[in-house]
């Protein structure tokens, strides 16, 4: 494989920031199309907790290690190296190989991102991206697929659960805890949202306000219509027998359930602000649910090269639509990529 020359070394065409489905389905994609491909990730993906991975076509059922497992080596087919590593800074470099820290003033928005095109090809940004271990990767462009962090409820006990019969998503875990009896710790107005559809999978629900908020007369109706029970109060702990929930400490009292869902903040990695990327509150009902990256249509970030994908841009992504995201976002690096190389060489460079 060969590449019109480069005014300044490049270890890669693109870095993969992040393994994940999103991350590893990008790195399919320009792999498949000959591009030189490295993926950082630390290791850390979101759903680690979860035994099993569901509402994914094909695969249901699949313990997420063994999904990662089995995309890392798909990809190293097409020459995509995975690196293990914790990326630690990105930083912009200019043509003349001089390091530029981007600033958040300074980005331009998704939409004004654009590839470039013949009068600006030598200038075309590189990104140096290093890792803690020292070590600094070169690439063209970045495809960041770092995912988030779930910031939940401080109720002690209830991380531990995380992922096993503390859940966030019907569609992902309803079905395994179904015709049991739920609860739903309110975080905010969205939680009666929750509760109603979680009232789907049971009819024994029980939603816990936390004093997160008071549902208004609507909602009440709502609630009392489909049977929901509403328990007042704040829930300060979980308990748990033979490592199963067994109820929620409400008030001193045990609410008994098999498992709780609940909404979380979604917490970004630190190189998203390293990057000066624009992101887009998570504002639902007046709950502050944390932020996200602000993409365009295919992935686009609004700083120029770098590309977004999976649940960096939004929390509601679940692995389907994550391998979508991904392989869209993977497509449109080599477009541009494709661009670049075309103006290089008419241009000479």
């Amino acid at each position: 494989m060969s590449h019109a020359p480069a005014p300044h070394p490049v270890d890669v065409d693109v870095v993969v920031i992040g393994g994940g489905a999103a991350g590893l389905a990008a790195a399919m994609s320009l792999g498949r199309s000959r591009r030189t491909v490295r993926v950082l990730d630390a290791g850390e993906p979101r759903n680690a907790t979860s035994p099993h991975a569901h509402n994914l076509l094909t695969r249901d059922g699949a313990p997420p290690a063994g999904l990662l497992a089995a995309g890392r080596a798909e990809v190293a087919r097409y020459g995509v190296e995975v690196v293990t590593a914790r990326v630690a800074a990105v930083r912009v470099v200019d043509a003349q190989a001089q390091a530029v820290e981007v600033q958040t003033a300074e980005v331009q928005t998704a939409e004004e991102a654009q590839p470039p095109g013949p009068d600006d090809a030598t200038r075309e940004p590189r990104f140096d991206v290093v890792t803690a271990d020292g070590a600094t990767h070169r690439a063209r462009r970045l495809v960041l697929a770092t995912g988030m962090r779930d910031e939940l409820p401080d109720v002690p006990g209830l991380a531990d659960r995380w992922g096993r019969d503390a859940l966030h998503c019907p569609y992902c875990h309803g079905w395994e805890v179904r015709d049991r009896a739920l609860a739903v710790l309110a975080t905010g107005p969205r939680a009666v949202h929750l509760a109603l559809l979680v009232r789907q999978l049971s009819a024994d629900v029980t939603l816990l306000l936390h004093d997160a908020f008071e549902p208004s007369t609507d909602e009440w109706a709502d609630l009392v219509a489909r049977d929901v029970r509403v328990r007042p109060g704040r829930v300060t702990g979980v308990r748990v027998d033979d490592d199963a929930l067994t109820g929620l400490v409400l008030d001193g009292d045990v609410v008994p359930c098999d498992a709780v869902f609940v909404g979380s903040r979604a917490v970004l990695d630190d190189v998203v602000d390293g990057l000066g990327l624009a992101t887009t509150s998570l504002d639902v009902l007046g709950e502050d649910l944390g932020r996200a990256v602000t993409v365009g249509p295919t992935g686009a970030t609004s700083v120029p090269g770098v590309w977004a994908a999976g649940n960096v841009t939004g929390p509601h992504h679940a692995l389907a639509s994550s391998i979508a995201a991904g392989s869209l976002a993977g497509a449109h690096v080599n477009a541009s990529l494709v661009t670049s190389d075309v103006a290089r060489a008419r241009a000479g460079a």
